[in-house]
């Protein structure tokens, strides 16, 4: 289960999530960028009975109003331009605010700090989303291997990208908060010694992390996106910066998948000629580096994404309402439900290349 980064649009993930766990699909590896490093982090630190309960728990969490404004609940919101205002409104009361469990502003602000000094170089402090994680999560479980567990971050200093796998870290709560520290709002992340920022900044998305992954393994992969690639002209300023967040943060998963596809296509063809080399050539130099590059499994990757509505803004990956987090949950839940009445998305491919994509907006039908 791949997991892109994206805010508060991440409830989208949760609701994927519970579909897939009423199916009986259950991940062997997550792999998370932002909040779907937390989202991975609550599915893979929790026994099976128990993720969708966590899941909901922390988003009822932070999607609690961090101080009431019944006007907006009484708002009547019917139409696009009073949802408009609804979620710009909302939006505000996180950016003053802050997120219950996950964020709060920090006082006084970053200015007033000196160079140098931690606190001036974000708008919030995050530490409240490293007592939910100790609370929500059981890193000791994550440890445990039962699940791969993975999360990718920027080095500060380097620029370089970084994965924090539970193959090769122990796995603790600042691998996660690192994950989604994004500049300027949240600080950077400290582990041993050097600092990371969300890994958001270089990739969105983990897809290439699993696909390359060795040794391979015939693979059935959910990549759960929060920006969609495509869009329509925006019609306003509003709408061109939402447009360019989209274009900036989505992870382009069809080009992605093409491009592997062409790799395997070459990999199975090594497999199958190794295969019926004689054994005089099999024992060439260059049979051993072809044998590196041999791949004969098989690779599904499903992709859903979530399709934002017009009135939910530039701001929608920090609005954290309570209505619209449950509006993306239940957006989440239903795309998988449909994405499972395709029996195609579960069978092993048959083509030359070895690897089956199903996008719903595309290849779906209801």
């Amino acid at each position: 289960m791949l997991l892109q980064g994206g805010g508060a649009l991440g409830s989208y993930q949760a609701g994927v999530y519970q579909a897939l766990a009423e199916a009986n699909l259950h991940p062997d590896w997550v792999a998370g960028i932002s909040i779907g490093a937390i989202n991975s982090a609550l599915i893979a630190g929790n026994h099976p009975d128990r993720r969708v309960e966590r899941l909901r728990e922390f988003w009822e969490t932070v999607s609690a109003p961090p101080f009431e404004m019944p006007y907006i609940a009484a708002f009547p919101g019917c139409d696009e331009y009073s949802r408009t205002v609804v979620n710009q409104l909302s939006s505000w009361g996180s950016v003053l605010g802050g997120a219950p469990g996950f964020f709060q502003p920090r006082v006084p602000p970053p200015y007033l700090y000196p160079n140098g000094a931690p606190e001036a170089l974000s708008f919030y402090d995050a530490a409240p989303l490293r007592a939910t994680l100790e609370h929500l999560v059981d890193f000791a479980l994550i440890n445990a291997g039962a699940m791969r567990f993975s999360v990718g971050a920027v080095n500060v200093r380097t620029g370089n990208f970084v994965y924090f796998d539970s193959t090769t870290h122990q796995i603790c709560p600042q691998h996660v908060m690192a994950s989604g520290a994004l500049p300027p709002g949240f600080p950077p992340t400290e582990i041993e010694g050097e600092h990371y920022w969300d890994g958001g900044l270089v990739s969105n998305t983990p897809l290439d992390w699993v696909l390359e992954s060795r040794p391979s393994r015939d693979t059935l992969a959910f990549q759960i996106d929060l920006w969609n690639a495509r869009g329509e002209l925006p019609r306003n300023l509003i709408e061109a910066d939402t447009r360019q967040k989209e274009i900036r943060y989505s992870s382009r998963t069809r080009r992605a998948t093409d491009q592997f596809k062409e790799k395997q296509l070459l990999h199975r063809a090594i497999y199958r000629l190794l295969s019926e080399l004689p054994e005089e050539l099999r024992q060439l130099q260059e049979a051993d580096m072809l044998a590196v590059e041999a791949d004969p499994k098989v690779y599904n990757v499903i992709q859903l994404i979530y399709h934002a509505r017009h009135y939910e803004g530039n701001s929608k990956d920090y609005e954290f309402s309570r209505r619209t987090m449950e509006e993306h949950w239940k957006s989440g839940y239903n795309d998988a439900v449909r994405t499972l009445r395709h029996p195609e998305v579960l069978q092993r491919p048959k083509g030359l290349d070895g690897v089956f994509t199903f996008d719903l907006a595309v290849d779906g039908r209801d």
